[in-house]
């Protein structure tokens, strides 16, 4: 099902860059990358792997010389948009799940400057929080303390359906986007609405029966794309909103911005990744589960 590129690429706003990440970080997830890359292309041809395997080297050369064999990526304090955002009472919930080995505030990518986005537009009772792929289970634990409104550290009934939660991500993150909705459905709590943009992993096609509505933006090109189709586990119980393919065969998006090896080595993956029009398209969902912001101001 094609979608509409129409949309203006400005509807999307990106805030000052984060000071938080070093260049050791962006080592790290140079050969993080590789890495997987390497290991996606394992059957393909010998040209492919030899491009990926100078990428390893190059990343891991650096590593060495900067010295930083034992970096550590940890999730940092909320911030005080957050803190906000925990004192309101019963607020919206939107997590997104970053790409890849990306680090949770990356202002490159379009997942945190979705979220940095929809921080301005909702100033209070909107908390809005990028986590990395793999640290989706600190991500339930922030949903579970800010649901837990009497702090007595369990949820009751009536806290758990009180939940309006939104889960958005893109590739790896898209996977645990899914992955975080079943631990939810697990607790008991509801989700309003998942998002995924060319989904990467596995157990990413079925959307639990706890989510209310979800939609799947994917791209068939390249060695790495995206998850074709989604469905419900429960259609009585879930809306499939849409399975929106995009073909960048014809079309060229500046993704500038993007490592080179990303762009060089996944390059429609990555065209997706930085495509406005697709993350119009997701903030406008996510939207469309939020009210007015102006019905939140105090």
């Amino acid at each position: 099902m094609p979608l509409c590129h129409s949309l203006p690429p400005d509807i999307l706003s990106c805030l000052a860059p984060s000071q938080q990440n070093t260049a050791a970080l962006a080592i790290v997830h140079n050969l993080a990358y590789a890495c997987i890359i390497l290991h996606s292309m394992i059957f393909a041809s010998p040209s492919l792997q030899k491009r990926a395997a100078s990428v390893l080297f190059v990343a891991g050369a650096s590593l060495a010389a900067a010295g930083c064999q034992h970096a550590v990526l940890s999730q940092p304090a909320p911030s005080q948009h957050s803190v906000h955002a925990m004192l309101s009472p019963r607020p919206y919930l939107v997590i997104g799940l970053m790409g890849g080995f990306t680090h949770h505030d990356d202002p490159v990518r379009s997942e945190y400057k979705l979220a940095e986005d929809l921080r301005a537009v909702y100033p209070a009772g909107v908390y809005v929080e990028t986590f990395e792929n793999r640290r989706s289970d600190e991500a339930r634990k922030a949903i579970l303390r800010l649901l837990d409104s009497d702090h007595d550290g369990t949820l009751s009934a009536e806290e758990q359906q009180h939940a309006r939660i939104i889960l958005y991500g893109h590739s790896l993150g898209a996977a645990a986007v899914l992955k975080l909705a079943r631990e939810l459905e697990r607790d008991g709590i509801p989700v309003l609405l998942t998002v995924q943009v060319d989904s990467v992993g596995r157990h990413d096609d079925v959307v639990p029966a706890n989510v209310a509505r979800a939609a799947n933006f994917y791209q068939p090109g390249g060695l790495l794309h995206g998850r074709a189709n989604i469905r419900a586990a429960d259609p009585a119980r879930t809306e499939i909103i849409g399975n929106f393919e995009i073909n960048y065969e014809t079309s060229r998006i500046d993704c500038s911005e993007y490592p080179w090896y990303e762009r060089l080595l996944s390059k429609t993956h990555t065209q997706m990744a930085c495509d406005p029009a697709v993350w119009s398209q997701v903030e406008l969902l996510i939207r469309s589960e939020l009210p007015a912001p102006h019905s939140l101001e105090k």
